[in-house]
């Protein structure tokens, strides 16, 4: 009877596995939406992440097989840390916070130190804009200290802490960061910010672009200027299609705000000519308060009676009624103070 109890319970455990071909699939489609998220409406990536975020948590409860369940946790950490980011972009916050914390406790199960340093990154990232750019600092520190990171996560670790200096006008520990995210040359690796890559990813358009915008919060236009048009001459050399308008856009507008910082609002208003074209589904939170911090701009007193000026502001007006955050009723606040 011993036997026959013992390959009782041997077949319902072995009962209790997943096809190999389900957790590959999840896998790819996870990587697909990774490496497309920057070409695609927020909305639409939204859904289909809480779409696989589910298939996972479901699939979770399907199999006792210890090792399916670490790949099943790093599918549900890589779900969640898209929702994060795509939240933030809808303009949702709070729900975006909530996200990042989940993927950070998914990442920690499973002991996975770049999820773990992904996750924190992005919860750094959403305290500057809640206005906390002190905790952001500690977040981006606590961040770099997960095992296994390679440089492209470093990268992108420094980078979000610079914007945070940038935010408390520390002007030399922002240039720190930035000096330390440019020595971050790719020689170290690891799966998810190399390998998977895209959402996960931080290359040398998406440091110059960020660089740019902390180059703004420190009122340096002339850096700002260069390092936004580094952004965008890197993603020139792409195909249409394969340009991240999540790069793109933020690099364009911090590139006329640069300009318009020295008064020149016609080489604004060229800088910005392809944002105006951006869909209403592509306009993300980042792209919106990056323009209201150019429309601020255009309100100083040199800019009150030039028509060029006045028009601009218009043009700005009428692209961020349509953003979803706008249409959503987020009340995010302003991330590029003036």
């Amino acid at each position: 009877m011993t036997a026959r109890d013992a390959a009782s319970h041997s077949g319902e455990a072995a009962a209790l596995r997943l096809d190999e071909l389900t957790l590959d699939q999840l896998h790819d489609d996870l990587v697909t939406l990774s490496r497309q998220y920057g070409c695609k409406a927020p909305a639409e990536v939204f859904h289909e992440a809480n779409n696989l975020l589910q298939q996972v948590q479901i699939n979770l409860e399907r199999t006792k097989a210890p090792e399916q369940h670490t790949r099943l946790y790093y599918a549900a950490a890589q779900a969640s840390a898209l929702l994060a980011a795509v939240s933030f972009d809808l303009g949702a916050l709070t729900p975006a916070v909530s996200f990042a914390r989940s993927a950070a406790q998914y990442g920690k199960t499973i002991d996975n130190g770049p999820l773990q340093a992904y996750a924190y990154g992005m919860m750094a990232f959403m305290a500057f804009w809640d206005g906390r750019p002190s905790e952001s600092v500690r977040l981006a520190k606590r961040a770099h200290q997960f095992g296994g990171l390679g440089d492209t996560a470093r990268r992108r670790l420094y980078s979000i802490e610079a914007r945070a200096h940038g935010h408390l006008r520390d002007d030399d520990q922002a240039q720190r960061a930035i000096r330390a995210a440019q020595e971050q040359t790719g020689v170290h690796r690891d799966e998810l910010h190399d390998d998977i890559g895209g959402e996960f990813g931080f290359d040398a358009a998406r440091t110059a672009m960020s660089n740019a915008t902390t180059c703004l919060l420190l009122r340096d236009s002339t850096g700002a200027e260069e390092f936004a048009n580094t952004a965008l001459t890197l993603l020139s050399y792409r195909p249409d299609a394969e340009v991240p308008i999540v790069v793109a856009g933020p690099a364009a507008i911090d590139l006329a705000r640069a300009r318009l910082m020295r008064n020149e609002v016609e080489g604004a208003q060229e800088a910005l000519e392809p944002i105006f074209d951006v869909p209403p589904g592509y306009r993300s939170s980042g792209m919106l308060e990056r323009l209201i911090a150019a429309r601020i701009e255009l309100t100083r007193p040199q800019f009150r009676s030039a028509p060029a000026a006045l028009s601009l502001a218009e043009q700005i007006e009428d692209f961020t009624v349509l953003s979803p955050a706008r249409r959503l009723g987020a009340q995010s606040p302003l991330a590029i103070e003036a």
